[in-house]
């Protein structure tokens, strides 16, 4: 029998499908002033990427770990694409003044981007395995779990190793096998196993250079938001008790895939 014809109320519309009811209002702001509204729509939106960057990041392993190195290479092109986008997006947040933040800010009382299980999340999956990234979460929390469930987990740069050894190059099995638990160290055989991927200049190689362009963009990323940072509060202390910009400047020029930066110089 044909299904009777759904009512108004059922049909799917486009603010049905965006759930625009819940979405948009989601801004909540603890002030009257007019320029909290943009810290918080930019906040959300820089999570909403997150979510995406850590989809595609999943799709792009399980691409490698079934030998599709095209999917793989789709996933990155899109990660790259959406970390240019919220590069761009701090042009947008820096239309705003210090004293125009400054006028909310302590409204944000304890809370800090440092909070962002998201990029807590992102940044493990890049291979950082490091128990502080745990401690802004409390322990029951969803965040904790999932930042320390993707501890357990192959980094990117593990999938990639799988995926090369699977292809024929020489990785070494103590690399293969190791806990993943643990940091990945700089291996002067995986150097060579890379060499030689790039020597064959085939489309391992330009696996690895999308691998590089990832790193690139999310030093980029990272370079944006502490210049960001230092223009709206100089060096004063993050909100929540963070070190603000001094801790941010530290993380830069840390590349997370050290191997395939190193081996440059090799090359040739």
């Amino acid at each position: 029998m044909n299904e009777p014809p759904a009512s108004e109320s059922e049909r799917l519309t486009y603010g049905s499908y965006l759930a625009l009811d819940e979405l948009l209002t989601a801004q909540r702001p603890r002030t009257e002033q007019p320029d909290e509204l943009l810290f918080i729509v930019i906040h959300q939106v820089y999570e909403l990427w997150f979510k995406q960057l850590l989809h595609e990041a999943g799709r792009m392993q399980g691409c490698l770990t079934s030998g599709a190195a095209t999917g793989a290479m789709r996933a990155i092109e899109r990660m790259l694409t959406i970390l240019k986008t919220i590069v761009a997006q701090v042009d947008v947040l820096e239309t705003m003044t210090p004293s125009q933040f400054g006028a909310f800010r302590n409204a944000l009382d304890s809370s800090s981007g440092f909070q962002s299980g998201q990029f807590r999340e992102l940044e493990v999956m890049l291979g950082r395995r490091d128990e502080r990234a745990l401690r802004p979460f409390r322990p029951d929390s969803g965040e904790r779990a999932r930042i320390a469930a993707a501890m357990e987990r192959p980094s990117l740069f593990d999938s990639l190793l799988a995926f090369l050894s699977a292809a024929g190059y020489p990785i070494p099995a103590t690399i293969l096998d190791r806990d993943v638990s643990t940091g990945y160290e700089p291996s002067a055989e995986v150097r060579e196993a890379l060499l030689r991927v790039y020597a064959d200049d085939g489309p391992e190689a330009a696996l690895c250079e999308r691998m590089v362009d990832l790193d690139e963009g999310v030093m980029e990323w990272r370079y944006r938001h502490v210049q960001m940072v230092r223009r709206m509060i100089g060096s004063k202390p993050g909100t929540g008790g963070s070190a603000g910009v001094d801790y941010l400047a530290s993380t830069l020029m840390q590349p997370a895939f050290t191997d395939l930066w190193a081996v440059r110089g090799e090359i040739g």
